[in-house]
């Protein structure tokens, strides 16, 4: 058994010291193999992958073919092929390129004129070969950071792509959802104008004998206002008549018509025996009939009946006077201006409402037509009826017809592949900076407002899709928005970034009047793995 046991420990440490060796030898060998690659022969500034273009040997040739060169002429801070490839490592040929191997990180090219220059460009430092400028070797920090941001954007658009198939979930339910919705709308629309059709026509029939009925209704208290405005035209005539024949002889003469001074038509105050023929169309005196059709139409706008004579108190009775309060002598002195100006507007202003406006007589009370009888209260009642069904049916048509024009304009809109944009629709979202709010409505409009408080400016309606042929819907355009002053009408250009939320992460306004909007969204998160860095080759 002891025997058995040291058998035991003897395999398990042989086991561990094969590993350890066969450990050491790979990692010999990998060293070895990192040294020779290290080592490849190629001039300082050239990539692997053009390492065959500069072979040691006798000639080099430009890689333009413009020239063949002693080898050693390479390198040589001399610029002997016009596209700079004998110099690839030095500042020589303006047009040339300095390769960085930058192993750890990302290859890179620079413009050779950097070669040289004391500033450190290559994140190894290689660009600066000299040693006057010592350069910190970078790369690997920088492959460090730029590892995390990669997988910073893998996660990024992991979680903006999970979040774009739920949109596109909603978005080809709702398409759906409407398109069922269509179906059923198109057969009501047909059921609710039949109804509605049906219902006029009711309508119609029933306000026939209602207008009738109004017609005659109204007709019968038009006349009889007719016949009330006529009495009371001859009641006003028989009181002018009766008051201007002074002598109760029947006649109206012209010296009674003297006796009104309102009758003067030269305005000296006195009424002449010639102004007094004129208004009696040349006779000297008049009877009633002759008056009513004749005089009366000539005079009835400047006639002016007497006023009555205020009827004197008791022999032996006293009136106190009224008391007044007492006025501001200045206030007393500009109401006297005012009273003498107005004056002769007042008298003349006195005239017209003793005799009414434009010689009608004094207004009456307005005479209310009287209430229909019972047989038209009932056709009127009917008809009403008739209508508020009319009415009510005529809403669900159009109500109907709203919907279904609202649909089919839905499902017109282009909302992306898979409808992925369908949850930005009706959503507004905003962006504050120092001097402005700005808002975005995805397919309707944007917007801008002072922060200090103001009026909402429109920057411009949704337009269309703006993005570059293989991908449309890169971009928004939102056009026709309010003109700028000797200017063009404002415009923005919307650039979808793909993000875990929806959101306004920028605006600027890179030319007068027309905007750009920087806005995040899962919407465009296609892809979940973002693009590896690579160069022709990725140096250790």
């Amino acid at each position: 058994m002891a025997a058995m046991k040291r058998h035991v420990l003897y395999i398990v440490r042989l086991k561990r010291y094969l590993s350890s060796y066969l450990g050491t030898i790979l990692i010999l060998v990998s060293l070895i193999g990192s040294s020779v690659r290290a080592e490849v022969g190629r001039p300082r500034g050239v990539a692997i992958s053009k390492s065959s273009f500069y072979k040691p040997g006798d000639t080099f040739t430009c890689l333009d073919n413009s020239a063949v060169l002693p080898y050693s002429q390479v390198n040589d801070d001399y610029c002997d092929c016009k596209d700079g490839t004998d110099e690839p490592g030095t500042s020589a040929c303006p047009n040339g390129f300095f390769h960085c191997t930058n192993a750890g990180h990302k290859p890179m090219y620079i413009p050779s004129s950097r070669v040289g220059d004391s500033i450190c460009d290559c994140c190894d430092g290689t660009d600066e070969y000299s040693g006057e400028v010592i350069c910190d070797n970078t790369c690997k920090e920088l492959g460090r950071a730029a590892k995390e941001e990669r997988e910073r954007k893998k996660q990024l658009l992991g979680e903006g792509y999970e979040i774009r198939k739920q949109y596109c979930e909603q978005g080809k339910t709702a398409k759906e959802e409407k398109r069922s919705r269509l179906e059923q709308l198109q057969y009501d629309k047909v059921q609710s104008e039949t109804i509605r059709n049906d219902m006029e026509a009711l309508k119609n029939q029933a306000e026939i004998p209602e207008k009738e009925a109004k017609d005659k209704h109204q007709q019968a208290w038009e006349a009889e206002k007719a016949s009330r405005q006529a009495n009371r035209e001859i009641d006003q005539i028989t009181s002018a008549f009766k008051e201007l024949d002074k002598n109760g002889d029947q006649f109206m003469s012209k010296e009674e018509l003297q006796l009104h001074p309102e009758m003067d038509i030269d305005n000296n105050t006195v009424v002449s025996d010639t102004e007094a023929k004129e208004h009696l169309e040349d006779n000297d005196q008049v009877d009633f009939d002759t008056f009513k059709d004749k005089v009366w139409p000539n005079i009835k706008d400047i006639y002016r009946s007497p006023e009555p004579v205020a009827e004197e108190p008791p022999e032996g009775s006293t009136v106190e006077p009224e008391e007044s309060p007492p006025v501001d002598p200045e206030m007393e002195a500009d109401n006297d201006k005012d009273l003498d100006e107005e004056d002769d507007d007042d008298e003349e202003d006195d005239r017209k409402d003793e005799r009414g406006e434009e010689g009608s007589p004094p207004a009456q009370e307005e005479e209310k037509m009287p209430d229909y009888d019972e047989e038209t209260k009932k056709l009127i009642e009917d008809a009403g009826f008739a209508r508020a069904n009319f009415d009510e049916a005529d809403k669900r048509f159009r109500d109907t017809e709203k919907e279904l024009n609202d649909i089919n304009s839905f499902l017109n809109m282009d909302l992306g592949p898979d409808e992925v944009f369908y949850p930005l629709k009706d959503q507004c979202y905003e962006f504050t900076d120092r001097e402005y709010i700005y808002k975005l409505c995805p397919f309707d409009q944007a917007s801008q407002r002072p922060k200090s408080g103001g009026t909402e400016t429109n920057l411009g309606r949704w337009g269309h899709w703006a993005g570059p042929e293989n991908n449309k819907y890169e971009n928004m355009k939102f056009e026709k928005g309010l003109n700028c002053w000797n200017g063009p009408d404002r415009s923005v250009l919307v650039t979808l970034h793909c993000g875990t939320n929806n959101e306004i992460v920028s605006v600027a306004e890179p030319n007068r009047c027309e905007y750009t909007f920087n806005f995040n969204t899962p919407a465009v998160c296609i892809d979940t793995t973002p693009e590896e860095p690579h160069d022709e080759h990725d140096e250790l």
